[in-house]
């Protein structure tokens, strides 16, 4: 046996996180939160000293009074809006990554095809609607699909600007070692274009959602979005702003998950 390995070997203490980086995770969890409560406050002061009516604009005492009686009743039709949401996310994303991947391969492909994915792009989304309820119908197909190509071209650009920075000096190495074209995309591109991935995934999933509540506005039957545009109809502010306020619950949790996956691929890429 060596004589080395009889020597007690030393302890490796864990790095403690520095006092600075306490402080600037406490203060990114604490502003919003001080922010938003002053904001609802104010709102809340202006609605009682004004005595604006709930029909006009409810206090926020009201909203969450009303969220409470119906907070069961807007889960359930929360479930179709993040399914979809969630089916349009991910068809949006593997859409927009392989189109992008498509585009970055072939200069032909890019020079054809990008061109003609921005001037749809430029097209006002809002008024494309109606045409996908005609060709789909009235089921979750024309919602889905509506979000999907509102929500694809963030993923094309973000991750297409990340496959393109990758250093000119590390292709033409990676190619004299002899990697093919699948094993440099792999290697190099992908883990290099993870950052640009997940920005465009966090618009992306804005993105759906919103064309998932503009087709509920149109077509469902069940919803959140239906359940705003029904509670507009009956002048019901305040579950109105109820089913808002489940919604946003469902983006944050959602944008949330997207920003947990991205921690985690950073860390397996050394971003």
């Amino acid at each position: 046996m060596n004589k080395l390995d009889l020597l007690p070997r030393p302890q490796v203490m864990p790095k403690r996180p520095s006092l600075a980086a306490i402080r600037d995770k406490a203060r990114t969890l604490v502003l919003p939160v001080v922010a938003a409560a002053i904001v609802i406050g104010c709102w809340e002061a202006v609605v009682r000293i004004k005595h604006i009516p709930n029909t006009l604009l409810p206090a926020p005492s009201a909203v969450a009074y009303r969220l409470m009686e119906t907070l069961p009743f807007l889960l359930g039709h929360a479930v179709p809006t993040t399914i979809e949401t969630i089916v349009s996310f991910l068809i949006s994303a593997a859409l927009g990554i392989f189109i992008a991947t498509l585009i970055c391969k072939s200069r032909l492909i890019r020079d054809a095809l990008y061109p003609n994915i921005v001037m749809f792009q430029l097209i006002p989304k809002i008024a494309l609607a109606p045409l996908f309820i005609v060709w789909l119908g009235i089921g979750s197909t024309s919602r889905i699909t509506f979000a999907v190509f509102i929500s694809f071209f963030p993923v094309v650009v973000a991750t297409l600007t990340g496959l393109m920075s990758v250093d000119r000096d590390l292709l033409r190495l990676c190619k004299a070692v002899g990697a093919d074209e699948s094993r440099i995309y792999a290697k190099v591109r992908f883990p290099a274009a993870v950052p640009h991935v997940f920005a465009g995934l966090k618009i992306a999933i804005t993105f759906a959602m919103i064309g998932v509540i503009v087709g509920e506005f149109i077509t469902a039957q069940a919803g959140l979005g239906y359940m705003i545009l029904f509670a507009a109809s009956q002048a019901e502010m305040t579950l109105i702003f109820a089913s808002i306020v489940v919604l946003c619950v469902v983006g944050l949790i959602l944008y949330g998950l997207i920003v947990l996956v991205e921690t985690l691929a950073l860390k397996r890429y050394g971003g």
